[in-house]
């Protein structure tokens, strides 16, 4: 690694590093490390070894908790590591963790194909798919790390590992769900499926009819078909309207979405119907505006059967609550082929849930942190009667008890999870996360 990749206070360049998306985060590592290759993550690694130092691990930086940074120690920033290799005859991408979901997106699309990815295009590829991997294209697909095929690891020891199902496969059991508790991934392989015109947009209802509509919605989506998903939305429009949006992203054409999508646009009718055909990368693009990188964001969330009457009642009393009118409640819609996987196939574990419920505080001045995170943490323990103790980890925020980290990776699989923890990293050395203790 040259020396003009080591930063430290004072550097041209070491404030940006530092900075990433969760504004917050205002933490001072004594040394970032720009990684280009593995080598020079290998490098990194073995320099915290023998500098007894903490480490970080930074690829895109938008995970809420801000685990991307840390005070007084090393971070080890793969931000600079952007290549992307498409396979087009078999339908295989390769990527570097510093690649954002718009850039692997922009390069998988051009040639026709995409794989699940995060439902924001400055999300980083490798926090999301070490995660899980919500997005859009569940439903047909299953989360991103269902379609991860095989990764490159630098272990705790400086030892590069190839990870799939034929090598250490209890190793690439556990990343699919379990976060970067056991490695640095320098290397991804994911799996494409072919891709075409998406018809997506926003119905805007005002909340005042919240009730009524998502009655109607709950029974709309149970025989809603895989290539169509939903998130239901409690926000502000710009001009202060307490609204109710149902953001809609069908995999087709507007021709071929009409008939499937015709009563849900009736219905109400909406405020608004921004629902229009668009290319893919357009529609992973549609949240981005919501929650701009630099802002102040805390949130809570837990995973839901279904949309309870009581949910509702919370959720309509509390929105109109919130401090910052860029502040939102999002019910994401679960369904398809990502409830189909078997559970044990990879350490992400929540297959039967029909929901995933985030209360998200967003914000611009740290004058108003006690408000925000006050409001948010209200609102999420009203809803705790009608939701339930899981919790998907790339949702959990940096104050998390024990028992939720425990939550967000599943009965039955965190003593699992501890025994992979212990054969690859013994003493800890990746703890600056959602920590599985060894």
């Amino acid at each position: 690694m040259n020396p003009d990749q080591l930063l430290v206070t004072g550097d041209a360049g070491y404030d940006q590093a530092r900075r990433i998306w969760n504004g917050m985060i205002d933490r001072h590592p004594a040394l970032i490390a720009r990684c280009t290759s593995t080598a020079d993550v290998v490098e990194a690694v073995k320099l915290a070894v023998e500098g007894k130092l903490t480490v970080s691990v930074k690829g895109g930086g938008h995970n809420v908790a801000g685990n991307a940074v840390c005070d007084g120690g090393l971070m080890i920033d793969l931000s600079p590591m952007k290549d992307i290799q498409v396979d087009v005859e078999a339908r295989t991408a390769t990527a570097q963790p510093g690649v954002l979901w718009g850039e692997f997106d922009a390069v998988t699309v051009a040639h026709g194909l995409a794989t699940p990815g995060g439902q924001v295009s400055h999300t980083g590829i490798a926090g999301l798919t070490l995660g899980g991997g919500l997005g859009y294209l569940m439903g047909l697909h299953g989360a991103t790390c269902d379609n991860l095929l095989s990764v490159e690891v630098v272990t705790a020891q400086g030892e590069v590992l190839t990870a799939n199902q034929h090598a250490n496969a209890d190793l690439f059991w556990a990343i699919r769900g379990g976060g970067g508790n056991f490695g640095i991934v320098t290397s991804f392989l994911f799996r494409l499926h072919p891709m075409g015109p998406v018809t997506a947009g926003l119905l805007i209802h005002p909340q005042a009819r919240a009730n009524e509509i998502l009655a109607f919605y709950r029974e709309f989506i149970k025989t809603s078909p895989d290539c169509m998903n939903t998130t239901v939305a409690f926000m502000k429009t710009p001009d202060g309207l307490d609204a109710m949006a149902i953001i809609v992203v069908y995999f087709g054409t507007a021709e071929q979405s009409e008939t499937v999508l015709r009563p849900l646009r009736n219905f109400g009718p909406p405020l608004a119907d921004l629902i229009a055909e668009m290319p893919y990368t357009q529609a992973q693009k549609m949240a981005d505006h919501l929650v701009p990188i630099g802002n102040r964001y805390y949130w809570k969330s837990n995973f839901a059967d279904a949309i309870a009457d009581g949910l509702i009642d919370v959720l309509t009393s509390k929105a109109p609550a919130m401090p910052s009118p860029q502040s939102m409640i999002l019910v994401f819609e679960m369904s398809g082929e990502i409830q189909r996987k078997h559970r044990d196939s990879a350490a992400f574990d929540h297959r039967d849930c029909n929901h995933e419920v985030s209360i998200i505080g967003n914000w611009t001045s740290s004058d108003d942190d006690a408000a925000n995170i006050a409001w948010v943490r209200e609102t999420w323990d009203a809803a705790q009667p009608f939701l339930r103790q899981s919790v998907y980890v790339n949702h959990l925020s940096g104050d998390e008890p024990a028992e939720r980290i425990r939550a967000a990776y599943g009965p039955g699989k965190y003593d699992r999870l501890v025994a992979v923890k212990r054969k690859y990293d013994p003493r800890n050395f990746f703890r600056f996360n959602q920590n599985i203790v060894p």
